[in-house]
């Protein structure tokens, strides 16, 4: 097991995963610049690892309560502008390293930290989360946690989460399509060990490239997605995993991967 060094954050990878843990558990996880700039950090240097997979948890009762209000209270707007392209580069960081993301979400995810868990590519919820765009109900909107939840949950579920500012629970946030799956906390560790299992098997290869191409196409036009899809398809058909793939199904064997 090999662990990496941050003031507010836990990253540890044991074989082939890497776990993130933000740990400002006494900030219910609120997420300072600092805690952002060393989330980014981590995420990229967990993408530059071999691991197949990384779980993004949160240490405390809470999973994240979103922006350190502290933290922007005292920023005027050029501040304000750059901490939230500080959240913005993160998320994209997110969803860009190749390997597969999963979120371990308990207790609230709220704002900024039901961003997060909107940005990541799975997300495992156990019956203590709750997940809210709680500005709403204040006199700061949630405009850019807002961003994957609208791309997650379709527009009138957005709405009634951004306008109202309530809590939706786990089970509400699974059938909404928030998170994949929602379990008795007892159960969360290992729903979540399951499901990365389940998204981490074959080709680590290609399953970065197929990843990076979903990203790409989801908000494209079906024509431009299709036009995309079809060159990285075509493209990916002549790399030596698919080859060995294509050759393991002919010869009904197991394939052994490049990595």
């Amino acid at each position: 097991m090999t662990t990496s060094e941050f003031q507010h954050v836990l990253s540890e990878q044991d074989g082939p995963t890497v776990r993130i843990t933000m740990n400002r558990p006494e900030r219910r996880n609120s997420l300072s610049a600092e805690h952002l700039a060393e989330l980014r950090r981590a995420f990229q240097e967990a993408g530059e690892t071999k691991a197949t997979g990384i779980v993004l948890a949160g240490a405390g009762p809470v999973f994240s309560a979103g922006h350190d209000f502290a933290d922007v209270a005292e920023r005027d707007l050029a501040g304000v502008r750059e901490l939230l392209r500080l959240c913005s580069s993160l998320m994209r960081t997110v969803q860009s390293v190749p390997q597969v993301v999963i979120a371990r979400v308990h207790g609230l995810a709220t704002a900024a930290g039901c961003q997060l868990v909107a940005s990541c590519d799975l997300a495992v919820a156990g019956e203590s989360a709750g997940f809210a765009l709680p500005g709403g109900k204040g006199g700061w909107f949630c405009h850019t946690p807002a961003v994957p939840v609208a791309r997650s949950v379709g527009r009138k579920r957005l709405m009634e989460m951004a306008l109202t500012g309530d809590v939706v629970d786990a089970a509400t946030a699974e059938r909404w399509g928030l998170v994949n799956r929602a379990v008795p906390d007892a159960e969360l560790d290992a729903a979540v060990a399951d499901l990365l299992g389940r998204a981490t098997r074959g080709s680590r290869h290609a399953k970065a490239i197929g990843k990076q191409t979903l990203y790409a196409q989801l908000d494209r036009p079906e024509d431009e997605a299709y036009a995309l899809a079809t060159e990285v398809m075509a493209g990916t058909s002549q790399t030596p995993d698919a080859r060995e793939s294509m050759r393991a199904f002919l010869e009904k064997r197991r394939p052994t991967w490049t990595e």
